[in-house]
């Protein structure tokens, strides 16, 4: 069973960054993919940036040169999030595929006030 711990999230002003962090363990097959989903209050979740294990990234239209996913290794990512706005806020959940298979972590909140 596959286990992700996200951290990073937290309360920033509108303007600011955050850097959210995911690693996931308790497989000897490292994750295919991983990626980014935030869900808002009342919407439905979706995908903020996802990175695969050849390094091939895509992003929502929408957060391109805002957000930036990275790895260090392919159980670790990074969500680095510049000039938030209050829109960005929701939980943001990171998710590991591996194969078929996906797992996903329990997310981290991030709020950002106007």
């Amino acid at each position: 069973q596959v286990q992700l711990v996200e951290s990073g999230g937290g309360l920033v002003q509108a303007g600011g960054s955050l850097r959210l962090s995911c690693a996931a363990s308790g497989s000897i097959f490292s994750c295919n993919a991983m990626g980014w989903y935030r869900q808002a209050p009342g919407k439905q979740r979706e995908l903020v940036a996802r990175i695969t294990s050849l390094g091939s990234t895509n992003y929502a239209d929408s957060l391109k040169g805002r957000f930036t996913i990275s790895r260090d290794n392919m159980n670790t990512v990074y969500l680095h999030m510049n000039s938030l706005k209050p829109e960005d806020t929701g939980v943001y959940y990171c998710k590991c595929n591996i194969y078929d298979l996906e797992y996903w972590g329990q997310g981290t909140q991030v709020t950002v006030s106007s």
